[in-house]
């Protein structure tokens, strides 16, 4: 359970573009250990690939945009936080156009999928960032924090001045059951109001009721209306487990959002990697605490 982890055969994902709205085909593969995380764009002339690292993150507003010199891969996020909650290491997920399919919205025909395609341990033992101590990084009044945890525990919090959202929290232990059952099936969201900037921005093409909670001024527009009563800050959490994807190795530590998008974690994940005196890299078994190796044996 300390080793890293692939996928046993692949499996496909298909679905259109949220902001293209062009249809669009996802595969996972398996990959060797130490490969990471990678994208191949099989569209392309040599089917070019990019690693999903922080280095590579080349927009952050409304999705997570990874960019090549002559490719991008846009709105990674639902796809891998997926990867970051069932702990898998290595995996070839290639594409056949720029964006990830949207789906319903969710992580859930992701997460599905990766369990079809069956989990499998490699020869090599998983390296950790083991936070050990605190690093923050703010804007504003936005503000993300990890600090020092036997464990992955997410803490987020939203405030948006709509009524059916308001000010949400919600603090986890994040494991293979929990995103399952509270995260993965969280979708997201956007506003009435917004539709036509997003539209007009080339943005949102393909986005529906079917893929996305719309809100107007004072309800869910959405005819089954939510999946939990605080969807939207359960999809935030999502967002941030993606996110965490581009630190290139899993993390062990309690991250703490106010009012963080992917902007302000692509910045705290830079931070991380800039400050090696702030955590070191263990492999379980090897140089963790008892209490570490423990939360690692019901949560992986």
């Amino acid at each position: 359970m300390f080793f890293q982890k692939t996928i046993r055969k692949t499996v496909e994902v298909r679905g259109i573009g949220i902001h293209s709205g062009e249809p669009c085909t996802l595969r996972f593969k398996p990959a060797p250990a130490h490969t990471g995380v990678y994208f191949i764009r099989t569209d392309l002339a040599n089917k070019p690939f990019l690693k999903v690292s922080a280095m590579n993150v080349q927009a952050v507003s409304y999705q997570t945009v990874l960019g090549g010199e002559h490719f991008k891969v846009a709105t990674i996020e639902h796809c891998v936080s997926s990867l970051s909650a069932l702990r898998i290491d290595n995996v070839y997920i290639e594409l056949d156009g720029p964006e990830i399919p949207i789906c319903d919205g969710s992580s859930l025909h992701f997460s599905q999928a990766l369990l079809q395609a069956e989990l499998i341990e490699l020869d090599e033992p998983r390296k950790y960032c083991y936070i050990t101590e605190p690093i923050s990084y703010t804007e504003g009044d936005k503000h993300a924090y990890v600090l020092p945890y036997h464990g992955l525990r997410v803490a987020v919090t939203i405030d948006f001045p709509h009524p059916m959202i308001g000010k949400e929290t919600m603090d986890m232990e994040i494991t293979e059951q929990s995103f399952a059952r509270e995260i993965a099936p969280a979708r997201t969201f956007g506003f009435l109001k917004d539709v036509e900037q997003l539209k007009s921005a080339g943005l949102a093409k393909g986005g529906s009721l079917d893929n996305c909670i719309v809100l107007d001024d004072a309800k869910v527009v959405n005819p089954d209306g939510l999946r939990f009563k605080d969807e939207f800050v359960r999809h935030k959490m999502l967002d941030a487990l993606g996110d965490l994807v581009t630190l290139e190795m899993p993390l062990m530590g309690h991250l703490i959002l106010h009012k963080a998008g992917h902007d302000i974690m692509n910045k705290l994940v830079k931070k991380i990697v800039s400050q090696p005196q702030s955590y070191r890299f263990v492999e379980l078994g090897a140089d963790v605490s008892v209490e570490a190796k423990k939360f690692a044996q019901w949560s992986v």
